[in-house]
């Protein structure tokens, strides 16, 4: 079978290399991703800390207003940690989330929260990274009743799909939490970690779980910013998992970061068990 892909345009990839930041621009669903390191000073935008402190301090008040700074929220693991970012076309920052990569003698996030269980045996800390500070714009978030319309791999089901507002919420999220992951799945695979932890809601979990993202609880739930359950999981049974449970999804997940060129450029024609540098051009 012979799949069909938009040239890429790497005059363009290139370009965008200064903005500081690594980046994937998926022109299907109208979004832009960047990462920054936190021990580069100054790299990281305002807006990601700004996002943090509309959900984490506003809405969901979980921690107090009066404690941050310029209406910005910060805390002593951003420097240690990638952060991740999610951008519309026109520059609008919609979502973010940050992986903490600790050295000892310094502890992950989770476990200054968490417990764990007795039969938890902690992989090498060098291959881990935490999931941590996930927020999402109002205006993009999921409603329950969204379905996965939009994910590779998966035909929608009876999602609705009756108005403006309702398409655009279709094709930014779930695409838009599945498009961070994403990132941070190939900065990990670059980085050499293989697990991640994370302090989420079950709800969150089981939603994960539906398009191949089973994260084991290590622990008892825990008063965490809400009530969470700390998780972990192994990215090599996850790649694998995912490959064979949904192989389109799988792909996508692991393509490398392309930027496609103009609607009127040749288009590249490759076939799955190729290498891509046997691709025919049209």
């Amino acid at each position: 079978m012979l799949y069909t892909l938009p040239a890429l345009d790497y005059n363009a990839f290139l370009a965008r290399a200064e903005f500081g930041a690594e980046e994937t621009v998926d022109h299907v669903h109208q979004q832009i991703f960047r990462s920054y390191q936190g021990n580069v000073p100054g790299k990281i935008p305002n807006d990601i800390f700004k996002l943090r402190y509309d959900v984490y301090c506003v809405e969901c008040a979980f921690l107090p207003p009066d404690d941050e700074i310029n209406g910005l929220e910060v805390d002593d693991f951003d420097d240690c940690s990638t952060h991740f970012a999610a951008y519309t076309m026109e520059e609008s920052l919609t979502g973010t989330v940050r992986l903490v990569h600790p050295h000892l003698p310094r502890p992950f996030p989770f476990e200054l929260h968490c417990k764990t269980f007795a039969d938890f045996v902690m992989p090498p800390r060098a291959e881990c990274g935490e999931i941590s500070r996930l927020a999402v714009k109002r205006t993009h978030r999921r409603r329950r009743a969204d379905s996965v319309l939009g994910i590779p791999g998966f035909n929608g089901g009876d999602a609705p799909a009756s108005s403006v507002a309702a398409a655009k919420r279709e094709r930014t999220s779930p695409m838009l939490l599945l498009g961070m992951y994403r990132e941070m799945f190939r900065h990990s695979r670059t980085r050499g970690m293989r697990y991640w932890f994370a302090a989420m809601e079950r709800s969150l979990a089981r939603s994960l779980a539906k398009v191949g993202f089973n994260f084991e609880p290590i622990g008892p739930q825990a008063d965490y910013y809400g009530a969470v359950t700390p998780y972990v999981v192994d990215l090599d049974v996850l790649a694998e998992r995912i490959h064979q449970s949904n192989p389109v999804l799988g792909a996508w997940f692991s393509e490398k970061p392309f930027v496609f060129a103009g609607r009127h450029a040749n288009h590249a024609r490759m076939r799955p068990d190729l290498p891509h540098s046997l691709a025919n051009v049209d």
